[in-house]
């Protein structure tokens, strides 16, 4: 009995096609760590808290209220800040996918697809700023991204995506 001839998955071909020229996981970037985070509450209180005493002993009680309400305003603003940081923006091209995925603070995730060949890339420049807005269009679907990045990434990874564009469509 003769060997058999070696068989090759049909999908090989389309699984080369799919694999990734370029991926990149956005996320927007915070300064304050959560050591900072509970520094600076710390602080903030307890200034408060020695201002509104005070204020206390003075007989202007109600000033320690206010200054109570000043701490829950700033770790509002700051939870706030932490909570939209957790958006994030997966991009993902292929020879024969553009995807870009994106997911909100709550979770909600939207994802476009974009040919390569057919997607344009679209900077938008301000001569002292930088990079103002960047967007994949293609057809009716227009998809921005990095609108979160700091100028200094939102060229790097301009760069590296429009490379990425070329590669997938020179195949």
């Amino acid at each position: 009995m003769a060997p058999e001839p070696e068989r090759r998955a049909p999908d090989a071909p389309r699984a080369a096609a799919d694999r990734p020229i370029f991926q990149a996981l956005l996320t927007p970037y915070r300064s304050l760590g959560r050591r900072g985070f509970v520094v600076t509450m710390s602080l903030f209180c307890l200034v408060s808290l020695v201002a509104g005493l005070a204020f206390w002993v003075k007989g202007a009680w109600p000033v320690f209220g206010f200054l109570g309400l000043d701490v829950l305003v700033l770790w509002w603003a700051f939870s706030a800040s932490y909570r939209s940081a957790r958006a994030r923006e997966e991009v993902l091209v292929t020879r024969t996918d553009c995807a870009i995925r994106k997911i909100s603070p709550k979770g909600i995730v939207r994802e476009d697809h974009h040919n390569p060949f057919f997607a344009r890339f679209s900077v938008n420049r301000h001569e002292e700023i930088g990079i103002t807005r960047m967007s994949v269009d293609s057809r009716n679907v227009s998809t921005e991204i990095g609108s979160f990045l700091n100028p200094d990434d939102k060229d790097s990874f301009a760069a590296a995506f429009q490379k990425a564009l070329i590669t997938a469509r020179r195949g």
